[in-house]
């Protein structure tokens, strides 16, 4: 990673793609669509190793690492292909091998089975079974790479084990019941590893607590009914994204063209876990909110939840089934990527909103420096230096909502005592882009890449995956296509040579 602060804010250009021939389509007279569904990348390498990828289409699993050469960065590393005849795989995620610490990777789909290769003997460890339906998505445990999680469309997450002491019965959580109606899409941990969000057809986002899972065989799984939170109102469609940012919550809907975020009054993971108890139930099928942490709105809590940001994503269309990535690291800057059926990859900068609305509350000092204060990336130049606020991303974002006292847009600059006209057209353009004042603006994209020429077919983005370091962004989609951005192409020139060595010498574990 570069060392240079003025890095952070650079975001993604265009590297290279490449297509998967699928020979699905000699199998049978059916008709056929060739896609890659899921691209997730492995997160257990060391730092500085080159970053490895997998991305899923209906019958294969490619993997790839990706590297600094020419003209092509990417490396064929394995090809694994599902011969069931009834698979159609939608979902990956990475796991290791729980002794030997090799890499797994976990593919799903609709013949209702997880199953985990050894990727490095390119054969398949096991299989998981339980799930009446098929299977939508996949995730790992941040806390825990052993645990795994699937949505599917028998309404249920099933929450798995990996571990040698669940081998008999793998199957160590059940989060159904009283939670889902309908076909599941979407699923993803909180970064402790104790908090689930699943969505889907029925356009309900539930959080759900995630028991206590002890280092020992268990007859039967636990079942959970209810989840801790319940919404039906943050969307108007089916929901198939969504994801933890912190402690908000990022989601998306068919039809609606944004990403939201948004929170969860009364949640925050450093409180411990409610009880199954705590957990509401449906006594009151009418509401469309429930929730343990705001059980009864009151004057000092008003609301359950709050909408906080709304990021515009236009021409999605009727398509479902495309996923967005944040990009979330300590110390880095959060980076939000998606892209939709126009060929269109978009990137957030979620720094860039938390420091431009320190700028524009510095306007209304009569005594600031414009000169000083506005931020390098606000100017047509391109020389930039780092300009960060205080406390992270997430802690500036939870500050914004209902309920705030005082806008950040509360004092507009005097137009005459600061740079007149011109000042207040620049303003209005970078509002659009950065104005966190108002939820119902949407946010326009800090940057765009056009992946296709205009007489292309129009490529469509199923899922957005960021490397462990941020330097890539692989989105995957249909034609079995795989887009490879990357950030600083040229770190390798401005690193020391002793940095270079080092880093070509590293060699990842898969």
């Amino acid at each position: 990673m570069p060392n240079d602060a003025s890095y952070e804010w650079e975001l993604p250009g265009l590297r290279s793609s490449f297509e998967l021939e699928d020979d699905s389509r000699f199998l049978n007279d059916a008709p056929h669509t060739s896609e890659f569904f899921d691209v997730k990348f492995y997160p257990y390498n060391p730092k500085g190793a080159p970053s490895i990828f997998a991305a899923v289409s209906k019958k294969h699993a490619l993997v790839c690492r990706l590297t600094d050469k020419e003209p092509h960065p990417c490396d064929v590393l394995r090809l694994i292909r599902d011969d069931d005849p009834e698979a159609y795989n939608a979902g990956c995620c990475w796991s290791k091998e729980p002794e030997t610490g090799q890499p797994w990777l976990c593919i799903a789909g609709n013949d209702a089975k997880v199953k985990i290769y050894d990727v490095k003997a390119g054969k398949l460890a096991k299989t998981l079974v339980g799930h009446g339906a098929g299977i939508n998505d996949l995730c790992t445990s941040p806390a825990n790479p052993s645990i795994i999680a699937s949505a599917s469309e028998d309404f249920t997450v099933r929450i798995w084990s990996l571990a040698p002491e669940h081998s008999e019965q793998p199957c160590v959580c059940l989060l159904g019941g009283e939670g889902h109606s309908w076909d599941l899409l979407t699923v993803a941990f909180h970064d402790t590893g104790r908090y689930i969000l699943s969505a889907g057809h029925d356009q309900v986002i539930n959080l759900w607590v995630v028991p206590e899972i002890l280092p020992q065989h268990m007859e039967a799984p636990i079942v959970v009914h209810y989840p801790h939170f319940f919404t039906s109102d943050i969307h108007n469609s089916l929901v198939d994204c969504v994801a933890f940012f912190g402690d908000l919550i990022l989601s998306r809907a068919c039809h609606e063209n944004s990403i939201v975020l948004w929170r969860i009054e009364g949640f925050n993971s450093d409180d411990p876990p409610p009880s199954a108890l705590q957990a509401p139930t449906t006594y009151d099928p009418s509401k469309q909110t429930r929730s343990a942490f705001t059980p009864v709105v009151s004057a000092a809590r008003p609301v359950q939840y709050t909408r906080l940001l709304k990021f515009s994503t236009p021409d999605c269309n009727v398509q479902f089934f495309m996923r967005f990535r944040m990009f979330n690291v300590p110390g880095k800057h959060a980076v939000l990527a998606f892209c939709n059926t126009r060929s269109r990859i978009m990137f957030w900068d979620m720094e860039r909103l938390t420091v431009y609305s320190d700028y524009r509350k510095a306007l209304s000092d009569p005594d600031h420096d414009d000169a000083h204060t506005r931020p390098s990336w606000l100017k047509k130049s391109r020389k930039e230096s780092g300009v960060a606020g205080k406390g992270t991303t997430v802690s500036h974002l939870k500050s914004y909502g209902a309920g705030d006292s005082q806008s950040v847009m509360s004092a507009s600059p005097d137009p005459d005592g600061l740079a007149g006209q011109s000042l207040n057209r620049d303003l209005a353009l970078w509002d659009e882009l950065y104005d966190i004042s108002d939820e119902s603006n949407l946010i326009q994209p800090h940057k765009s890449l056009l992946v296709t020429a205009p007489t292309e077919q129009y490529f469509v983005g199923r899922q957005a995956a960021w490397s462990p370091e941020g330097d890539w962004c692989v989105v995957v989609g249909n034609g079995n296509r795989a887009v490879i951005c990357q950030r600083w192409p040229e770190r390798k020139e401005r690193m020391p040579a002793r940095d270079r060595k080092n880093r070509k010498s590293a060699t990842p574990a898969v």
